[in-house]
Protein backbone atom coordinates (compact mmCIF):
# COMPACT_ATOMS: atom_id res chain seq x y z
CA UNK A 1 0.00 0.00 0.00
CA UNK A 2 1.50 3.33 -1.05
CA UNK A 3 2.08 6.40 1.03
CA UNK A 4 -0.89 8.78 1.24
CA UNK A 5 -0.55 11.87 -0.91
CA UNK A 6 -1.05 15.19 0.80
CA UNK A 7 -4.11 17.15 -0.25
CA UNK A 8 -3.28 20.02 -2.62
CA UNK A 9 -4.35 23.59 -1.84
CA UNK A 10 -6.94 23.37 -4.65
CA UNK A 11 -8.36 20.13 -3.26
CA UNK A 12 -8.55 21.68 0.22
CA UNK A 13 -10.48 24.67 -1.20
CA UNK A 14 -12.91 22.31 -2.92
CA UNK A 15 -13.49 20.41 0.34
CA UNK A 16 -14.23 23.71 2.12
CA UNK A 17 -16.58 24.81 -0.68
CA UNK A 18 -18.57 21.57 -0.51
CA UNK A 19 -18.67 21.88 3.26
CA UNK A 20 -20.16 25.38 3.05
CA UNK A 21 -22.76 24.16 0.56
CA UNK A 22 -23.75 21.27 2.83
CA UNK A 23 -24.02 23.63 5.81
CA UNK A 24 -26.37 25.88 3.84
CA UNK A 25 -28.40 22.86 2.74
CA UNK A 26 -28.71 21.62 6.32
CA UNK A 27 -29.86 25.08 7.44
CA UNK A 28 -32.53 24.99 4.74
CA UNK A 29 -33.74 21.50 5.74
CA UNK A 30 -33.80 22.51 9.40
CA UNK A 31 -36.03 25.45 8.49
CA UNK A 32 -33.54 28.22 9.15
CA UNK A 33 -33.29 29.20 5.51
CA UNK A 34 -30.54 31.52 4.31
CA UNK A 35 -30.74 33.78 7.36
CA UNK A 36 -28.21 32.01 9.57
CA UNK A 37 -24.92 33.03 11.10
CA UNK A 38 -21.65 31.13 11.41
CA UNK A 39 -18.39 31.37 13.35
CA UNK A 40 -15.77 29.10 11.70
CA UNK A 41 -13.04 30.02 14.19
CA UNK A 42 -15.17 28.50 16.96
CA UNK A 43 -16.14 25.54 14.71
CA UNK A 44 -19.70 26.87 14.46
CA UNK A 45 -20.83 26.28 10.85
CA UNK A 46 -24.37 27.37 11.67
CA UNK A 47 -25.96 29.41 14.46
CA UNK A 48 -29.77 29.36 14.47
CA UNK A 49 -32.23 32.00 15.64
CA UNK A 50 -32.33 30.52 19.17
CA UNK A 51 -28.54 30.68 19.45
CA UNK A 52 -27.91 26.94 19.03
CA UNK A 53 -24.71 26.19 17.10
CA UNK A 54 -23.92 23.30 14.76
CA UNK A 55 -20.75 21.75 13.35
CA UNK A 56 -21.65 20.18 9.99
CA UNK A 57 -19.43 17.43 8.56
CA UNK A 58 -20.06 16.27 5.02
CA UNK A 59 -18.93 13.94 2.29
CA UNK A 60 -15.20 13.38 2.43
CA UNK A 61 -13.85 10.04 3.64
CA UNK A 62 -11.78 11.56 6.45
CA UNK A 63 -12.20 14.75 8.43
CA UNK A 64 -9.21 16.84 9.37
CA UNK A 65 -10.26 17.90 12.85
CA UNK A 66 -7.20 20.11 13.25
CA UNK A 67 -3.78 20.80 11.79
CA UNK A 68 -1.80 22.91 14.27
CA UNK A 69 1.73 24.15 14.59
CA UNK A 70 3.67 24.82 17.78
CA UNK A 71 2.24 28.29 18.35
CA UNK A 72 -1.29 26.95 18.84
CA UNK A 73 -0.26 24.72 21.72
CA UNK A 74 1.93 27.35 23.38
CA UNK A 75 -0.79 30.04 23.30
CA UNK A 76 -4.11 28.21 23.68
CA UNK A 77 -5.13 28.27 27.34
CA UNK A 78 -7.43 25.26 27.06
CA UNK A 79 -4.75 22.99 25.59
CA UNK A 80 -2.35 24.38 28.20
CA UNK A 81 -4.80 23.39 30.95
CA UNK A 82 -4.93 19.69 30.00
CA UNK A 83 -2.45 18.45 32.60
CA UNK A 84 0.59 18.41 30.34
CA UNK A 85 -1.05 17.41 27.03
CA UNK A 86 -0.04 20.69 25.34
CA UNK A 87 3.59 20.30 26.40
CA UNK A 88 3.73 16.74 25.05
CA UNK A 89 2.32 17.95 21.72
CA UNK A 90 4.97 20.68 21.70
CA UNK A 91 7.62 18.03 22.48
CA UNK A 92 6.35 16.00 19.49
CA UNK A 93 6.92 19.02 17.26
CA UNK A 94 10.31 19.71 18.84
CA UNK A 95 11.37 16.14 18.04
CA UNK A 96 12.20 17.48 14.59
CA UNK A 97 14.71 20.20 13.62
CA UNK A 98 13.43 23.54 12.39
CA UNK A 99 15.21 23.04 9.07
CA UNK A 100 13.43 20.25 7.17
CA UNK A 101 16.63 19.51 5.23
CA UNK A 102 18.23 18.33 8.48
CA UNK A 103 15.28 16.01 9.09
CA UNK A 104 15.60 14.50 5.62
CA UNK A 105 19.26 13.67 6.25
CA UNK A 106 18.47 11.41 9.23
CA UNK A 107 14.75 10.65 9.49
CA UNK A 108 15.24 7.65 11.76
CA UNK A 109 16.98 9.66 14.45
CA UNK A 110 14.19 12.19 14.69
CA UNK A 111 11.42 9.59 14.47
CA UNK A 112 12.96 7.73 17.41
CA UNK A 113 12.64 10.93 19.42
CA UNK A 114 9.01 11.31 18.29
CA UNK A 115 8.18 7.75 19.41
CA UNK A 116 8.92 8.53 23.06
CA UNK A 117 6.66 11.58 23.01
CA UNK A 118 3.81 9.80 21.21
CA UNK A 119 3.97 7.02 23.82
CA UNK A 120 3.72 9.66 26.55
CA UNK A 121 0.78 11.30 24.78
CA UNK A 122 -1.02 7.94 24.55
CA UNK A 123 -0.59 7.40 28.30
CA UNK A 124 -2.11 10.83 29.00
CA UNK A 125 -5.10 10.21 26.74
CA UNK A 126 -5.79 6.87 28.43
CA UNK A 127 -7.12 9.02 31.26
CA UNK A 128 -10.83 9.35 30.48
CA UNK A 129 -11.07 12.92 31.78
CA UNK A 130 -8.21 14.13 29.60
CA UNK A 131 -9.51 12.28 26.53
CA UNK A 132 -12.90 13.97 26.97
CA UNK A 133 -11.22 17.37 27.30
CA UNK A 134 -9.08 16.75 24.22
CA UNK A 135 -12.05 15.62 22.08
CA UNK A 136 -14.28 18.46 23.29
CA UNK A 137 -11.60 21.06 22.56
CA UNK A 138 -10.68 19.56 19.17
CA UNK A 139 -14.21 18.97 17.88
CA UNK A 140 -16.24 21.69 19.59
CA UNK A 141 -13.81 24.31 20.88
CA UNK A 142 -14.56 23.25 24.47
CA UNK A 143 -18.33 23.28 24.56
CA UNK A 144 -18.89 26.22 22.19
CA UNK A 145 -20.79 24.01 19.71
CA UNK A 146 -24.13 22.47 20.69
CA UNK A 147 -24.72 19.94 17.90
CA UNK A 148 -22.68 17.69 15.61
CA UNK A 149 -24.20 17.00 12.18
CA UNK A 150 -22.98 14.35 9.74
CA UNK A 151 -24.26 14.22 6.16
CA UNK A 152 -24.61 10.70 4.76
CA UNK A 153 -25.89 10.68 1.18
CA UNK A 154 -28.88 13.08 1.39
CA UNK A 155 -29.59 12.56 5.10
CA UNK A 156 -28.26 14.66 7.99
CA UNK A 157 -27.65 12.82 11.27
CA UNK A 158 -27.79 15.20 14.25
CA UNK A 159 -26.22 14.52 17.68
CA UNK A 160 -25.63 16.66 20.75
CA UNK A 161 -21.96 17.54 21.20
CA UNK A 162 -22.09 16.17 24.74
CA UNK A 163 -23.30 12.78 23.48
CA UNK A 164 -20.52 12.76 20.89
CA UNK A 165 -17.74 13.45 23.40
CA UNK A 166 -19.13 10.97 25.94
CA UNK A 167 -19.61 8.22 23.34
CA UNK A 168 -16.25 8.59 21.62
CA UNK A 169 -14.27 8.85 24.84
CA UNK A 170 -15.96 5.77 26.32
CA UNK A 171 -15.73 3.68 23.12
CA UNK A 172 -12.19 4.44 21.97
CA UNK A 173 -9.24 2.20 22.64
CA UNK A 174 -6.20 4.51 22.70
CA UNK A 175 -3.01 2.92 21.35
CA UNK A 176 0.24 3.75 19.62
CA UNK A 177 0.78 2.82 15.98
CA UNK A 178 2.69 -0.30 14.97
CA UNK A 179 5.16 -0.47 12.09
CA UNK A 180 3.67 -2.50 9.24
CA UNK A 181 6.22 -2.08 6.46
CA UNK A 182 9.99 -2.10 6.11
CA UNK A 183 11.48 1.22 7.15
CA UNK A 184 8.56 2.18 9.40
CA UNK A 185 8.85 2.61 13.16
CA UNK A 186 6.52 1.91 16.06
CA UNK A 187 4.76 4.63 18.04
CA UNK A 188 4.78 7.33 15.38
CA UNK A 189 1.10 8.08 16.07
CA UNK A 190 -1.64 7.91 18.68
CA UNK A 191 -4.43 5.75 17.28
CA UNK A 192 -8.10 5.76 18.29
CA UNK A 193 -9.74 2.37 17.71
CA UNK A 194 -13.25 0.98 18.13
CA UNK A 195 -13.65 -2.79 18.22
CA UNK A 196 -10.03 -3.07 17.10
CA UNK A 197 -10.50 -0.92 13.96
CA UNK A 198 -8.79 2.47 13.53
CA UNK A 199 -11.26 5.37 13.65
CA UNK A 200 -8.75 8.22 13.81
CA UNK A 201 -5.18 9.27 14.55
CA UNK A 202 -2.97 12.00 15.92
CA UNK A 203 0.11 12.21 13.71
CA UNK A 204 2.93 14.51 12.65
CA UNK A 205 2.95 16.21 9.26
CA UNK A 206 6.49 16.40 7.92
CA UNK A 207 5.79 15.49 4.31
CA UNK A 208 6.42 18.89 2.69
CA UNK A 209 7.90 22.31 3.33
CA UNK A 210 4.31 23.62 3.50
CA UNK A 211 3.28 21.14 6.18
CA UNK A 212 6.31 20.57 8.37
CA UNK A 213 6.32 20.23 12.17
CA UNK A 214 2.53 20.25 12.39
CA UNK A 215 0.23 18.01 14.43
CA UNK A 216 -2.74 16.56 12.57
CA UNK A 217 -5.81 14.97 14.16
CA UNK A 218 -8.21 13.21 11.79
CA UNK A 219 -11.30 11.00 12.09
CA UNK A 220 -12.86 8.59 9.61
CA UNK A 221 -16.34 9.78 8.60
CA UNK A 222 -18.14 6.48 8.07
CA UNK A 223 -16.63 4.75 11.11
CA UNK A 224 -17.38 7.72 13.35
CA UNK A 225 -21.00 7.88 12.19
CA UNK A 226 -21.46 4.13 12.66
CA UNK A 227 -19.98 4.34 16.17
CA UNK A 228 -22.28 7.21 17.16
CA UNK A 229 -25.38 5.49 15.76
CA UNK A 230 -24.47 2.35 17.70
CA UNK A 231 -23.64 4.04 21.00
CA UNK A 232 -26.29 6.79 21.15
CA UNK A 233 -30.05 6.25 21.57
CA UNK A 234 -31.90 5.27 18.41
CA UNK A 235 -32.57 8.12 16.02
CA UNK A 236 -35.94 9.62 15.23
CA UNK A 237 -36.89 11.38 12.01
CA UNK A 238 -37.32 15.12 12.40
CA UNK A 239 -38.32 15.41 8.75
CA UNK A 240 -37.45 13.61 5.51
CA UNK A 241 -33.88 14.91 5.60
CA UNK A 242 -32.86 14.99 9.29
CA UNK A 243 -32.56 12.21 11.89
CA UNK A 244 -31.98 13.25 15.50
CA UNK A 245 -30.37 11.12 18.21
CA UNK A 246 -30.03 10.99 21.99
CA UNK A 247 -30.14 14.19 24.04
CA UNK A 248 -30.69 16.26 20.90
CA UNK A 249 -34.16 14.74 20.44
CA UNK A 250 -35.48 16.35 23.61
CA UNK A 251 -34.37 19.80 22.50
CA UNK A 252 -35.71 19.58 18.95
CA UNK A 253 -39.02 17.93 19.61
CA UNK A 254 -39.74 20.37 22.44
CA UNK A 255 -39.02 23.18 19.99
CA UNK A 256 -41.36 21.63 17.44
CA UNK A 257 -44.10 21.37 20.09
CA UNK A 258 -43.61 25.05 21.01
CA UNK A 259 -43.82 26.00 17.35
CA UNK A 260 -47.10 24.12 16.83
CA UNK A 261 -48.53 25.66 20.00
CA UNK A 262 -47.53 29.13 18.84
CA UNK A 263 -49.11 28.61 15.41
CA UNK A 264 -52.38 27.30 16.90
CA UNK A 265 -52.71 30.41 19.05
CA UNK A 266 -53.19 32.63 16.00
Amino acid sequence: MGRRRAMTAEQAREVRRRGHEDARLFAEKLGIGKEFRSDPQAKKDIIDSEGHSYSVKSGQKKWQIFLYGKKRFTEDYVFQGMNGVAQILIDCINSFPEDRREYLKDKRRYKESLSKNMEELKEKLLEGRLLKSFLDKSLFNSGEVDFFVIKENEIFHLFSSRDVVDSLSEAYQVENSTARRKGEMNSQKVVFKFNGITNGEIEMRNDSDRHYREIKFWLDKKKTLNLLKKEIDEGKEYNNFIIIYGRARRIFFKREKRSRKSQSSF
